[in-house]
């Protein structure tokens, strides 16, 4: 980004250093000279009053009367009475340009800064996600009903083996069903954040950008973007499929509980993979890495803080969820109102089929629902970013520097 400085390459001095921060311990020379500096300093002895006397009030050169602090000392500006030193004192407060305080961020102010980013470009943002929606759910409902097939037939009355193979049957029906719509919705949140970290990058920086500014930016990375979501996808798909593949050959009682038990395995050694390569997208975007770079890269940011992020990624998504159901609810039950035969369906425990009726106007609730959750998921994931390049690269420093902020121009030589 050329007016978005601070998104340094991987292999810089600051990505990997092995640079801490912490200040080198002093020599006992200097020790000697800071404790005999420290002896000169302390009051005359006729200054200090006895235990249960009352101290005479000794004012501090520049401080008025009521600053005085205990035993005479000046009041520190900013420091609690009582003399309890504040660890704050002196420090001043983090720079803030746009929607994000530059220093390390706090799970809330991760989740204030996605929202607040959405409300400071509510054009861009509802512009962008309510075309992806509406393109989204429109291919969704046309892989539901023409590209899914007709779920399997379940006997209420079956026991035994035959339950075993129903139960077997049903479970490839549900993953069958849950692929369109899990693939076309990864494919545009994946659009969305190609979109938003153009916008979320400048929010950080306090600059404005119009929809067609973000798209021109983002435009020449979709194609590598999309690569790296199919990569992502295939990989993790075929971790599954390699854990369920065994009990599903077996077959029956025996092949059911094998594939539950290896598709559990293979879950959470995918969800490893995922959290670990979740920070590659917006790597790929605003450092213009090359696909297996991102990956590295995301891979670097995340080592050592995989169940933070973790953590992070999986509030944002409860949330998200949240918000979605509380849309998606009410226009669900207007379809099933709508749709007698959905209806009854429900009501025999049979699965019902959906006509056009059911799929519109539910469809309507899920764009909604996508326009309103997409950019808190997506920015988020962004701020996610900044924020471990914020606590590993000291990038504040640098964002400060790009936005101008007072007391970080570059130092001239």
């Amino acid at each position: 980004m050329n007016d978005s400085p601070g998104w340094a390459s991987p292999g810089s001095p600051s990505s990997d250093g092995d640079n801490s921060g912490t200040p080198p311990t002093p020599e006992p020379s200097d020790r000697a000279r800071a404790s005999s500096k420290w002896s000169q300093d302390q009051p005359p002895a006729a200054q200090w009053s006895a235990p249960g006397a009352s101290p005479t009030p000794q004012q501090t050169p520049g401080r008025g009367a009521g600053q005085q602090g205990p035993g005479g000392w000046g009041q520190i500006p900013g420091q609690p009475p009582g003399g309890h030193w504040n660890q704050n004192y002196g420090r001043p407060p983090a720079a803030k340009p746009g929607v994000i305080p530059l220093r390390p961020l706090g799970v809330g102010e991760i989740l204030d800064g996605a929202v607040s980013t959405a409300r400071a470009h509510w054009r861009t943002v509802l512009g962008l996600t309510l075309t992806v929606a509406v393109i989204s759910q429109i291919a969704q409902i046309l892989a539901t009903r023409y590209l899914v097939p007709a779920p399997a037939s379940i006997n209420p009355n079956a026991t035994g083996t035959e339950a075993v193979n129903q139960a077997v049957d049903a479970m490839q029906s549900s993953l069958v069903d849950l692929l369109p719509p899990l693939v076309i919705g990864q494919f545009a949140t994946l659009f969305t954040m190609a979109v938003l970290t153009i916008v979320v990058s400048r929010s950080v920086l306090g600059r404005e950008v119009s929809l067609g500014d973000a798209w021109a930016e983002a435009r020449p990375r979709l194609l590598s973007l999309f690569g790296l979501l199919a990569l992502l996808f295939v990989m993790c798909g075929a971790i599954i499929a390699v854990g369920i593949l065994p009990g599903a050959l077996i077959g029956g009682a025996g092949g059911l509980a094998l594939a539950l038990l290896g598709g559990t395995a293979a879950f959470v050694v995918a969800l490893w993979l995922y959290i670990r390569f979740s920070l590659a997208s917006p790597a790929l975007m605003l450092e213009k890495q090359s696909i297996v770079q991102s990956l590295r890269r995301s891979s670097k940011l995340v080592n050592g803080s995989w169940w933070r992020i973790f953590g992070i990624i999986s509030l944002t998504s409860l949330l998200a969820f949240i918000v979605s159901m509380i849309v998606m609810i009410p226009f669900a039950l207007v379809a099933t109102a709508v749709d007698s035969s959905s209806f009854h369906g429900l009501l025999d425990g049979t699965t019902p089929d959906y006509n056009w009726a059911y799929l519109i106007v539910s469809g309507i609730g899920a764009v909604i629902g996508s326009a309103i959750t997409y950019p808190i998921a997506a920015n988020a994931s962004v701020l996610l970013y900044i924020d471990q390049r914020i606590r590993r690269e000291a990038l504040d420093l640098e964002l400060a520097r790009a936005a101008g902020v007072p007391g970080y121009e570059t130092p001239r030589s």
